[in-house]
């Protein structure tokens, strides 16, 4: 079903809180477990039609994600929610890409996804009290353009990863990285550059083949 988001915030404080990352209790509302539900059964319908009528999950997937620009390729995913995520154009998601939590998030143009990314958008209460009342918010995630995320890599609430960095397979990304940086590690750290070109040797080896 597609929803026209700004009318929800209207309608529904619980999905203004969400975008606001104010802090609220999911598990008492009743408007954001039945968007999640039915992001969560367009994902599932998505990945079991994919490789035997891809027009439709396409067309699915442009309801879903409204914000996702052109060309971007994407096999099985799981989503809380569609709305409010951003992906730019031609960039590539691989396998089980899994966004847990909504509000803004933007993925930039000319990315990579590895398998099994994960991006993560809730922040639940320390405290034990208001923790075990169900008290959560929303940090935004932003990703810039021509990133390259590695396999199993986990995004944490409120990270912003600059234009052209690199994320190594598996790590744990908590705090911001700048961008043209390689990071890796748990927690993720930057170790190195990104590079703005080959070598004229590696290039030459390159269009040798």
């Amino acid at each position: 079903m597609a929803h026209d988001l700004e009318q929800l915030k209207q309608d529904h404080p619980d999905v203004a809180k969400l975008f606001a990352d104010d802090w609220l209790q999911y598990r008492k509302s009743e408007i954001l477990p039945e968007l999640t539900r039915e992001a969560q059964s367009t994902c599932d319908r998505i990945n079991r039609i994919y490789f035997e009528d891809t027009a439709e999950a396409e067309r699915l997937f442009r309801k879903l994600v409204p914000e996702a620009g052109e060309g971007v390729d994407f096999p099985p995913i799981r989503l809380d929610y569609g709305l409010g995520l951003k992906i730019g154009d031609r960039t590539f998601i691989n396998m089980d890409l899994l966004i847990v939590g909504g509000g803004p998030i933007s993925i930039g143009s000319d990315c990579l996804i590895g398998p099994r990314v994960s991006i993560y958008t809730p922040n639940h209460a320390i405290a034990r009290k208001p923790r075990l009342e169900g008290w959560q918010h929303n940090a935004d995630v932003t990703i810039g353009n021509n990133v390259w995320l590695g396999g199993n890599a986990v995004i944490c609430p409120g990270v912003t990863i600059g234009d052209n960095s690199i994320i190594g397979a598996g790590a744990v990304v908590t705090h911001d990285i700048p961008a043209d940086s390689i990071a890796v590690g748990n927690p993720c750290h930057v170790i190195a550059e990104v590079p703005d070109d080959w070598t004229p040797e590696e290039r030459a080896a390159a269009e040798k083949q």
